[in-house]
């Protein structure tokens, strides 16, 4: 059975605007991490890796 995405494109990429836009408000990236993915009901790991996505992306392009 194929595993289905909780979370819709748009919400993947605005969650990843919010950790770059409140990198001054945290010390480490981690903590934005965590207080994004709280509010956008994702785990931190998943919110993690779409980061990390978006950079190797972004380097790749």
């Amino acid at each position: 059975m194929a595993s289905r995405n909780r979370n819709s494109q748009e919400v993947r990429e605005r969650a990843v605007r919010m950790v770059f836009d409140q990198r001054g408000q945290y010390a480490p990236q981690w903590e934005a991490i965590r207080s994004i993915a709280e509010k956008i009901g994702c785990s931190a790991e998943a919110l993690r890796n779409w980061v990390r996505f978006f950079l190797w992306f972004s380097r790749c392009s």
